[in-house]
């Protein structure tokens, strides 16, 4: 259950209607989620939000589309954010995953889950090759 409620009428507000505006136009699509619905109860929050997801998700870069949104599955399901979980693999997969790509990116989330509790639990010294 949220812990706001979502606005009636949220395109009353024209900074709400002016991010909504973008989302459809940058996304090319009429679809705006409950992220930014329930956003727009803080209008200011909303634009900050949507500009730097804009920014980072929706800007080219040296990463391709489907490598963000799969980088984004794998955070969100280490943070235990169901939403950006189905939202990013919804993203991900309209951007060309696979279902074979899929499964190797669970598997790859799940491996570096455990070995990250081990080794976070045990505490093993990193080596100095590997220092960054």
């Amino acid at each position: 259950m949220a812990t706001v409620s979502a606005p009636q009428t949220p395109e009353n507000d024209p900074r709400v209607k002016a991010v909504f505006d973008d989302i459809r136009q940058t996304r090319n699509t009429d679809f705006i989620g409950n992220i930014w619905r329930y956003l727009a109860f803080d209008p200011a929050l909303l634009e900050r939000t949507w500009q730097d997801v804009k920014a980072v998700m929706a800007t080219e870069s040296v990463l391709d589309a489907k490598t963000k949104e799969m980088i984004y599955v794998a955070v969100s399901t280490a943070n235990a954010c169901g939403y950006c979980v189905h939202s990013h693999t919804a993203a991900a997969k309209a951007q060309g995953m696979t279902d074979a790509e899929h499964a190797e990116l669970i598997q790859i989330i799940s491996l570096a889950a455990r070995t990250n509790h081990i080794l976070t639990g045990l505490q093993i010294p990193v080596d100095e090759q590997l220092q960054a």
